[in-house]
């Protein structure tokens, strides 16, 4: 067992691979920011050996945190999570990038839900717009996930972050996008 598709982690993927093939250039350090489902069926940490860090957006804790920093961000499955005009929706978010303003972070980081498609697709897509990707390269990143997923949806959660001060009020801007480009960009 282990991280990737085959294994169970359905919509296993790094982040960082994708942008690059889409972008047709090496902008994104590959291996850093990963991106899936549920690792329920992970048993050993040697099995995510390369992940130092797990950002679990389930509403209930993983089984195992392993031998990994682990932080925990649950939503309700009754907030429409794609509609970031919602309060409870921004404060999630905000909480959850806040992370990214720790310097001892550590990489590489999973960042997970059940399905790896919703509340992970929307993170990540907050995570790439605060570093100022094009809109049309995480529209197609999150596209390439399985199960239910429309442009409407990801073009709906990007419409309020788009002015990313606004939006990202409850966290240092300045040092988180310092710390993502540091351990993502190349």
């Amino acid at each position: 067992m282990g991280l990737n598709y085959t294994d169970g982690c359905v919509n296993f993927r790094d982040a960082g691979e994708f942008i690059n093939m889409m972008i047709e250039k090496p902008i994104f350090q590959e291996g850093k920011l990963f991106r899936g489902g549920s690792i329920d069926h992970v048993k050993e940490h040697h099995e995510i050996a390369a992940v130092r860090s797990i950002i679990s957006l389930r509403n209930g804790p993983d089984y195992q945190s392993f031998e990994a920093d682990y932080y925990h961000f649950p939503m309700s499955n009754k907030v429409e999570k794609y509609d970031t005009s919602q309060k409870e929706v921004r404060v999630w978010l905000n909480q959850i990038l806040s992370t990214f303003e720790n310097p001892e972070l550590r990489w590489p980081i999973l960042i997970h839900c059940l399905s790896g498609k919703d509340r992970t697709g929307i993170v990540i897509a907050a995570i790439l717009m605060v570093l100022g990707i094009d809109e049309s390269h995480i529209e197609e990143e999150y596209l390439l996930s399985e199960g239910e997923v429309k442009t409407e949806l990801i073009q709906m959660a990007m419409e309020n972050m788009r002015n990313s001060k606004k939006f990202f009020t409850r966290v240092n801007l300045d040092m988180v996008r310092k710390h993502l480009r540091a351990a993502l960009l190349v």
